[in-house]
């Protein structure tokens, strides 16, 4: 399928790896020109690197630094000013009883949760309903469906979603679309993470056990292949997917039972 947006520009923070990364390739197979931005210099560059080898044709620009400040984030658009697509990305917090969280950690839970994809919507979204074009897709978590153990993750996710239940409704005049995706477990360098190395180790059992545990629990019977996530994100970035906005969209294989 044709998606429509060859040609266009899109800013995929925090995509050196992970679901980031598959979002931006997947752009890059439909001819999106794309600006990538992680801290990690050497990884951000071998992801670049391996986008332009497949996509000849597309312009792959590379931002080192952190999209959760705002020096991250002023790099960000200088190098992509004007992007038609944004996918907001930036990793989760970490676990814990909030008994033991100051407001720092609240702060930075927010900063990088709720409000970085608040700033980059605000400094993009007028430049995308003027031209008549935009798709801003923010990813975020199965939490928000279904909270964790990661209560800093809930409540920042939580807030952006409710920011975004409004402003969606306000662009898609203009034929901007604003829609969050909700991972649940993928293979990723996140579900190898330290948190989850701890669980295993605390159990006394291996991480591909674990992993085999998360397999179980997925009506799937597998966790999630990045690949699909980024197909999934590149569909919504279509030209032919202006009439959907202001949804949470799960991507978990079915472990959310719920019917809504």
């Amino acid at each position: 399928m044709d998606l429509g947006i060859r040609g266009r520009r899109a800013l995929v923070c925090a995509s050196s790896k992970g679901l980031g990364r598959a979002c931006a390739i997947a752009l890059a197979k439909e001819g999106v020109h794309v600006t990538l931005t992680a801290r990690g210099a050497q990884v951000l560059s071998q992801t670049a690197d391996e986008i332009r080898k497949d996509n000849p044709g597309v312009m792959v620009t590379e931002v080192v630094g952190d999209i959760t400040t705002a020096d991250g984030r002023e790099a960000a658009l200088k190098a992509c000013p004007e992007p038609d697509i944004l996918i907001n990305n930036a990793g989760g917090p970490p676990g814990g009883d909030f008994r033991n969280w100051t407001r720092d950690d609240w702060i930075k839970a927010l900063d990088a949760n709720m409000l970085t994809p608040i700033e980059l919507i605000k400094a993009t979204v007028d430049g995308m309903m003027a031209r008549k074009f935009g798709r801003i897709v923010n990813i975020t978590s199965s939490a928000v469906k279904a909270p964790t153990s990661r209560d800093l993750s809930n409540g920042a996710r939580a807030g952006l979603t409710g920011f975004i239940a409004g402003i969606a409704r306000k662009t898609v005049v203009n034929n901007v679309t604003i829609n969050s995706l909700l991972p649940g477990v993928f293979d990723t360098d996140r579900l190898r993470e330290p948190d989850a190395r701890a669980e295993a180790e605390k159990r006394g059992i291996s991480i591909d056990e674990l992993i085999a545990e998360y397999n179980k629990s997925i009506p799937a019977g597998r966790v999630g292949d990045p690949e699909e996530f980024g197909f999934f994100c590149a569909f919504l970035c279509g030209e032919k997917a202006g009439f959907i906005t202001g949804q949470n969209i799960l991507l978990d294989g079915g472990a959310f039972s719920g019917m809504l």
